[in-house]
């Protein structure tokens, strides 16, 4: 997988029903996309593209509005302003983006903190530079006549889960309201689609804000005719319940950031354009849906306003300028990964990780600039848009 990234991004558009969850989404193959995979990382590289230093950034999952400032910042020039040219390169369903990272093939990667906590435990060497989604976009949905409300009511219900590392959110909230995950639920293993959920197979499921739960809503009610409302839905939210975990972050290579000054700098330019990418899709979500769609995303246009929309919510307004990494949810999220055991009885990691796994040092150089701008880092004013979706997506 290391070595044909682009062979992976082929796969997941045609292995899409068996991966949606990995990241809450629809695929893509079109690798002719301007953003698509087929240049080599900046090592590879370097001074072939003139005054402007390439850079690859691995996402963890194909084209489509979870990404929306990246793509933007790809399209409004943001990136070649600050003297980069930008690769976007799509995952398939056996990219692991820490892998292709710590393997050399990307400068820069998208991916959920505790996902990369394991990695970190194992010797992969890589720090969090920019923690994007502030909030988690992981709940546990169900229908109204469940009855279930708060963790607690999972007690003794069919639970969905997709595992592969996307479960640890919700065993810590069960835990915490003092389920015994061994014996206390009948867990079910989710495929990633809500076809089980809609069955009635499934009490409560796994749903990203930004695309499980949409699918829902964007489903015909087959006892009404109409489509499926939030009325028809409970929500539980692992931030309301005290046990969200970081997600989307950009990390990069801990090594190089030490041993290569250009590489560092190139680091804080990188998150400054990214982070205009996502006060861009803020400020403009059709827009930003527009350009994802045109990036090569197969979603729907009411799906795809609908993520954005969703992904902006993950985001702004920020406590501390977007991008910047809080110690009460970092420890959060390293005590969860610590501390909850899966379906197997295993938790993330044995130990707190090295102090190199996140810094914000990066990002505060990114933030000061943006702010001498004039660039409201913190969209403290933000509002989110009505958003009507369609059946399908559409």
């Amino acid at each position: 997988m290391k070595n044909n990234v682009r062979t992976a991004v082929r796969l997941g558009a045609l292995t899409l029903t068996a991966a949606l969850a990995l990241a809450g989404c629809s695929s893509s193959d079109d690798s002719s996309s301007p953003t698509a995979s087929d240049t080599p990382s900046t090592a590879e590289t370097d001074g072939e593209s003139g005054e402007l230093t390439d850079v690859t950034l691995q996402l963890q999952w194909v084209a489509q509005a979870q990404f929306a400032g990246y793509y933007a910042a790809v399209d409004q020039g943001y990136y070649e302003d600050e003297g980069l040219n930008v690769t976007i390169q799509e995952a398939g369903t056996d990219t692991v983006p820490i892998d292709v990272l710590a393997a050399g093939d990307a400068d820069f990667a998208i991916s959920w903190v505790p996902k990369v906590l394991g990695s970190i435990e194992q010797g992969t060497n890589v720090t969090d530079i920019a923690q994007i989604f502030e909030r988690s976009g992981t709940t546990q949905i169900s229908f109204k006549d469940k009855g279930i409300t708060t963790a607690a009511d999972l007690a003794g219900k069919k639970v969905g889960s997709w595992g592969y590392g996307n479960e640890w959110e919700l065993f810590a909230g069960m835990q915490k309201a003092g389920i015994d995950t061994a014996s206390g639920i009948d867990l079910v293993q989710q495929a990633f689609d809500m076809n089980a959920f809609l069955s009635g197979d499934i009490d409560a499921a796994q749903a990203m804000t930004y695309n499980e739960y949409a699918q829902v809503l964007e489903t015909v009610n087959p006892d009404t005719g109409e489509l499926y409302t939030p009325d028809d839905l409970n929500v539980i939210d692992w931030n309301d319940e005290g046990t969200a975990m970081l997600q989307d972050a950009i990390w990069a290579d801990a090594d190089r950031l030490a041993s290569d000054s250009d590489y560092a700098d190139t680091a804080v330019k990188f998150i400054k354009a990214s982070i205009k990418g996502w006060v861009y899709a803020r400020d403009n979500a059709q827009e930003a849906a527009d350009i994802v769609t045109a990036a090569g995303s197969t979603l729907g246009t009411s799906h795809q306003l609908w993520m954005t929309n969703e992904v902006n919510k993950l985001i702004w307004p920020s406590t501390s300028g977007i991008g910047t990494i809080n110690q009460d949810q970092w420890d959060q999220t390293v005590s969860i990964a610590k501390e909850t055991k899966n379906e197997t009885g295993a938790t993330i990691v044995s130990t707190d990780p090295p102090a190199t796994a996140f810094s914000n040092e990066y990002v505060e150089k990114a933030l000061a600039e943006l702010e001498a701008e004039g660039v409201d880092v913190l969209g403290a004013d933000f509002t989110p848009i009505d958003v009507t979706l369609n059946e399908g997506g559409n």
